[in-house]
């Protein structure tokens, strides 16, 4: 099994992505899409810009899940903030923080092994769908978030979800 940063930086798309219990990709050429695989993990992290205001916003870590599915076509690719997800597989995020509440990322940087190296230029490995955390990585967020006392999805989902409207067909 294995752990992962869940990366989300367009509001819509987080609340599909909570509503739905769903996650798209925009394509198989990234190694980690490929891998992800039933039972991992995966950290929930909206970016600065997510919600549309980045000086008022952190990057935050809001919740912790698992990928449920294997990653695979679309039947019906989605469409989501002007661009077409071919890819995806079903999640699960049973809990999350209550907004705007979450584990400032940039606070623990220097102590996550998969930003080792980089400096001040770590947000530029947050520019990919999924980022590999090690096993310290994931007991360390784990921990912080776990600290915040995240509540049922369904408690705190509407300010997540504000964005997203489902097609009625």
């Amino acid at each position: 099994m294995a752990d992962y940063l869940l990366v989300i930086g367009d509001r819509e798309a987080l609340g599909w992505l909570l509503t739905e219990q769903r996650m798209a990709f925009p394509g198989l050429n990234r190694a980690e899409v490929r891998a992800l695989a039933p039972g991992d993990s995966l950290f929930l992290y909206t970016t600065r810009g997510c919600f549309k205001n980045p000086t008022r916003d952190r990057g935050r870590v809001i919740a912790a899940g698992t990928a449920t599915t294997p990653v695979a076509a679309l039947d019906d690719p989605v469409d989501l903030g002007g661009r077409r997800f071919p890819v995806g597989c079903d999640v699960r995020f049973p809990s999350a923080t209550a907004w705007p509440d979450g584990v400032d990322l940039g606070e623990l940087v220097a102590e996550l092994d998969a930003f080792a190296g980089v400096g001040d230029a770590w947000s530029i490995k947050l520019r990919r769908p999924l980022v590999g955390l090690t096993p310290r990585d994931a007991e360390l967020l784990r921990r912080r978030l776990d600290a915040l006392h995240p509540q049922p999805l369904g408690d705190v989902i509407e300010p997540y979800s504000r964005w997203w409207q489902p097609t009625v067909s």
